[in-house]
C-alpha cells in the first residue's frame, strides 16, 4: 500500500508525551462529547490502533463484537502490542499505551509511518472512560493479559499460557458514570467500520452483536478498496461508463488514492479522507484533487476540440456534475485547520494529490477516447445548464429587506423583523394553510402554502429546478439565496417547519423537501434551521374535556387515565385540513406546547446520507425496494 515501515517496533518504541490526567473530568476534550457520538467514538479509537497494523502491513484482519451488557471487544491477527519493559516509564509497553495519555507507536518512535485516526489518545482514554477493561496480547508464542478498572490498573501485565496466534485483544465497557446512555448501535457501528474496510484494501472487518438470541454478523471485505466505495455510492445511480478510474502513488511520503466514476444524476458526491478520517470540510488534498481534474479535462477538450475556441472553460462545478469520488491520503503529519478540525492544512498534500491525479487521469483519456468523450459532452451540457441556471437564479435573488414586492405572494410574513425571534411553517396544500395562517402567531410565525408536491431535485438540473414556482417560492423567502450565492447571513427565518400530513403522501412531501434543503441549502440543515412538525394523530374527548394523542402509545396512556368506556370520543386525523385554527395552535404550533423534531446531519455520516437519497429518490426501483423492505419495520403511524 505504500505505507510499510522498516522502523523497528519494541518496547522502547512508545513514545511517551504526557501523563493521564483529567480524561473522566473533561471527557469531551477527548472524545467529543459524551452523548451517543462519544461513546461509539471509543470503540473507533481502539479499532483505529489494529488498523494502524494494518497500514504497516502486519494485519489483514479485525473482529467488533458487542457482547450482552454492551461491552465491547476488538481483536486483531497483527504483531500484538508491545510486552517489554519501557524503560522511560519502569513498566510494561502495554501498561504505558493503556494509562498514560499521548503514549503510543504513532509518536515518531519508529513504530509506524502512517496511522490511522488523528488524536493518538485512543487506548488510554478509553480505558479511562470505561468502568473496566481487559487487554490480551498474542506475541512470541506467548498469551499475556492485563486488567484495568476506570483507568487504574487491578494488577501488573502477566503470561497466562501459550499461543499459536498474534495480535491484540481489547474488552471495555463503557463507564455509565460517564456516559448519558451506553447502548451501542448497530448501524452506527456498522457504517463506519464499512467505510474503514473501504478505505483500507483487503482488510477484513467483521461486526457481530451477540445482543440478541441471533447473533447479527456483517462482514467487510474489499480487495478493490476505494474503487469499491465508488461503486457502492453509485449502486442506486446509473454510471456513464463501466471503468470506475482509479489513480494510485506516493509523492514525499503522502500516499494518494483516488477513485472516481459519473453517474446521470446532477449532483457532485466526493467525499476526501485524511489516514482513514472523513474531512468534510475537505482541505488541501481536495483542492488538489479539484484541480487536477478541471486542468486535465480542460486540456482534453481543447486538444481534442470538443470546445471551440471561442467557447469559455469548463468549471470544476461542471466537470464534477454526476461525479462519485473518493479522495484518500496517508500522511505522517496532517494539520487541521478550524475549530472542528475537519480541514485538511498541509500545503504538500495539494501538490502530491495534484500531481498524481493530472498524471494518470491524462493517461487514462488518452487510453480510453469513448469514456474521455462522455465526460466532457456531460459537462459541456452542465455548462449550458448553468448559464440558464444563472439567468433563472436572478430571478430568485433576493432584493432588500424593505422590497416586500422580492418576497412570494402566497407568502403570509411575521411583522417581527428580527430573524432570531421569527420562524417559518412551509404546510402541505391551501387548506392547512388557511388554517395555519388563521392560528399563528402574526408577529412571530410567517406561513407559506406549497400546492401539492415539489419537484424531485435529484433527478433535475438547477436550471429545471429554479424555474419551479413552489421552489422558487422556498428561496425567496428564506432569503439566502442557492448554491454558490448562498449566504446563511441573510436567513429571514431562525425556524424552518416543514408542516405536512402524518400519511404516506405526506411522508413522501416532506422526503422532497428534506432532499431539496439537503442537495442546494445544506448549511440550513447542519447549522440546525430546519424542523420537522410533529401534528397530533388522536383528539380524545370525555366529559368535555379534551387531549391530544400523538401515537398509539400516547393513546392508550390516556385511555388507561380516563377509563375505557363508551363516553370517549377518539378522533383519529387524516390530514391537517381536518384540525380547525385553534387545534391546530394548541397541538402543533404553540412553542409552549408542540412538539419539533430537528432535522440533524452528522457530517461524519454524509457519505451514507448520500447513498440514501440517492436510493430514496433516484430512478433505480430495485435498490429503493430493498431499502423500503429493510426498514419498514421501523416505520409507526403511517396511513396507506
Amino acid at each position: 500500500m505504500g505505507t510499510e515501515t522498516n522502523g523497528e517496533y519494541g518496547a522502547d518504541q512508545i513514545q511517551i508525551l504526557k501523563g493521564l490526567e483529567a480524561v473522566r473530568k473533561r471527557p469531551g476534550m477527548y472524545i467529543g462529547s459524551t452523548s451517543a457520538r462519544g461513546l461509539h467514538h471509543l470503540v473507533y479509537e481502539i479499532v483505529d490502533n489494529s488498523v494502524d497494523e494494518a497500514l504497516a502491513g502486519y494485519c489483514t484482519e479485525i473482529e467488533v463484537t458487542i457482547n450482552k451488557g454492551d461491552s465491547v471487544r476488538v481483536v486483531d491477527n497483527g504483531r500484538g502490542i508491545p510486552v517489554g519493559i519501557n524503560h522511560k516509564a519502569g513498566k510494561s509497553a502495554v501498561e504505558v499505551v493503556f494509562t498514560m495519555l499521548h503514549a503510543g507507536g504513532k509518536f515518531g518512535g519508529g513504530g509506524y509511518k502512517v496511522s490511522g485516526g488523528l488524536h493518538g489518545v485512543g487506548a488510554s482514554v478509553v480505558n479511562a472512560l470505561s468502568e473496566w477493561l481487559e487487554v490480551t496480547v498474542h506475541k512470541n508464542g506467548k498469551k499475556y493479559n492485563q486488567r484495568y478498572e476506570r483507568g487504574k490498573v487491578s494488577y501488573s501485565l502477566k503470561e497466562i499460557g501459550d499461543t499459536k496466534k498474534t495480535g491484540t485483544e481489547v474488552e471495555f465497557l463503557p463507564d455509565k458514570e460517564i456516559f448519558e446512555d451506553t447502548v451501542f448501535d448497530f448501524d452506527t457501528l456498522r457504517e463506519r467500520l464499512r467505510e474503514i474496510a473501504f478505505l483500507t484494501k483487503g482488510l477484513k472487518i467483521t461486526l457481530i452483536d451477540k445482543r440478541q438470541e441471533e447473533s447479527k454478523i456483517r462482514t467487510f471485505h474489499y480487495e478493490g478498496g476505494i474503487k469499491e466505495y465508488v461503486e457502492y455510492l453509485n449502486k442506486s445511480q446509473n454510471p456513464l461508463y463501466q471503468d470506475v478510474i482509479y489513480c494510485e502513488g506516493q509523492k514525499k511520503d503522502i500516499y494518494v488514492e483516488v477513485a472516481m466514476q459519473h453517474n446521470d444524476s446532477y449532483q457532485d458526491s466526493t467525499y476526501s479522507f485524511v489516514n482513514n478520517i472523513i474531512t468534510p470540510e475537505g482541505g488541501t488534498h481536495l483542492a488538489g484533487f479539484k484541480n487536477a481534474l478541471t486542468k486535465t479535462f480542460n486540456d482534453y477538450a481543447r486538444k481534442n476540440k470538443l470546445l471551440k475556441d471561442n467557447e469559455p472553460n469548463l468549471s470544476g462545478e461542471d466537470i464534477r456534475e454526476g461525479l462519485a469520488a473518493i479522495v484518500s491520503i496517508k500522511i505522517g503529519e496532517p494539520q487541521f485547520e478550524g475549530q472542528t478540525k475537519q480541514k485538511l492544512g498541509n500545503s504538500e498534500a495539494r501538490g502530491a494529490v495534484d500531481s498524481v491525479v493530472t498524471e494518470q487521469i491524462t493517461y487514462y483519456l488518452e487510453q480510453n477516447p469513448a469514456t474521455a468523450r462522455t465526460i466532457c459532452d456531460k459537462a459541456i451540457l452542465a455548462q449550458r445548464a448553468r448559464d440558464a441556471a444563472r439567468k433563472a437564479r436572478d430571478l430568485t435573488r433576493r432584493k432588500t429587506a424593505l422590497d416586500s414586492t422580492a418576497l412570494p405572494g402566497k407568502l403570509a410574513d411575521c411583522s417581527d423583523k428580527n430573524p432570531e425571534n421569527c420562524e417559518i411553517y412551509i404546510v402541505e396544500g391551501d387548506s392547512a394553510g388557511g388554517s395555519a395562517k388563521t392560528a399563528r402567531n402574526r408577529a412571530t410565525q410567517a406561513i407559506l402554502p406549497l400546492r401539492g408536491k415539489i419537484l424531485n431535485v435529484e433527478k433535475s438540473r438547477l436550471d429545471k429546478i429554479l424555474v419551479n414556482n413552489e421552489i422558487k417560492a422556498m428561496i425567496t423567502a428564506f432569503g439566502t439565496g442557492i448554491g454558490e450565492d448562498f449566504d446563511i447571513s441573510k436567513l429571514r427565518y431562525n425556524k424552518i417547519v416543514i408542516m405536512t400530513d402524518a400519511d404516506v403522501d405526506g411522508a413522501h412531501i416532506a422526503t422532497l423537501m428534506l432532499t431539496f434543503l439537503y442537495r442546494f441549502m445544506p448549511e440550513l440543515i447542519r447549522q440546525g434551521h430546519v424542523y420537522l412538525a410533529q401534528p397530533p394523530l388522536f383528539k380524545v374527548e370525555k366529559n368535555k374535556i379534551v387531549r391530544y394523542a400523538y401515537d398509539d402509545g400516547e393513546l392508550n396512556q390516556i385511555l388507561t387515565e380516563i377509563g375505557r368506556d363508551g363516553n370517549n370520543k377518539i378522533q383519529r386525523y387524516k390530514g391537517l385540513g381536518e384540525m380547525d385554527a385553534q387545534q391546530l395552535w394548541e397541538t402543533t404550533m404553540d412553542p409552549e406546547k408542540r412538539i419539533l423534531l430537528r432535522v440533524n446531519v452528522d457530517r461524519d455520516s454524509e457519505a451514507e446520507i448520500d447513498v440514501v437519497f440517492n436510493t430514496l429518490m433516484g430512478d433505480k426501483v430495485e435498490p429503493r425496494r430493498e431499502f423500503i423492505e429493510a426498514n419498514a419495520k421501523f416505520v409507526k403511524n403511517l396511513d396507506v
